[in-house]
């Protein structure tokens, strides 16, 4: 999946993607992950950070093969980062010109937990795969 595709997947999450779009089949999905030659869970997935409070959920993350981050939320406008695997379980990506550095605790084809290495601090942040349909709700106005 490139960038664009990640862009069209994402602006079809929010509900707003071309209309010219047809869906992939199961098997065109299929092929594409082979054509790519990965079978690294982590990629080419929306990785959702999960959360305690489900009326307010947290950030996506999407890990393209071609180094790419797309980062989103229902609450903010989205980020495109580069991003790579430094080993089989650490990862680092560039936001604001910082790099962030994770451990990869554990990764399955549903669940991802990551160590974020902020200075001397480690935050645990769990993702679980982004649910299809999925729709932001509505913002609480107050």
């Amino acid at each position: 999946m490139d960038t664009k595709a990640a862009v069209i997947a994402l602006l079809s999450v929010w509900g707003v993607g071309a209309t010219a779009t047809v869906p992939a089949t199961a098997q065109e999905t299929e092929d594409a992950t082979d054509d790519e030659g990965t079978d690294n869970p982590l990629l080419n997935k929306v990785w959702v950070l999960a959360d305690k409070d489900e009326s307010r959920p947290g950030p996506m993350q999407i890990f393209l093969q071609d180094g790419t981050l797309v980062t989103d939320s229902c609450w903010e406008t989205y980020r495109l980062s580069k991003w790579q695997q430094v080993s089989e379980t650490e990862i680092s990506w560039d936001e604001d010109g910082m790099t962030i550095s994770a451990d990869i605790a554990s990764l399955s084809a549903d669940e991802l937990v990551l160590n974020l290495k902020l200075g001397k601090d480690v935050q645990e942040q769990r993702y679980v795969v982004a649910t299809v349909p999925y729709v932001c709700p509505d913002m609480i106005k107050g």
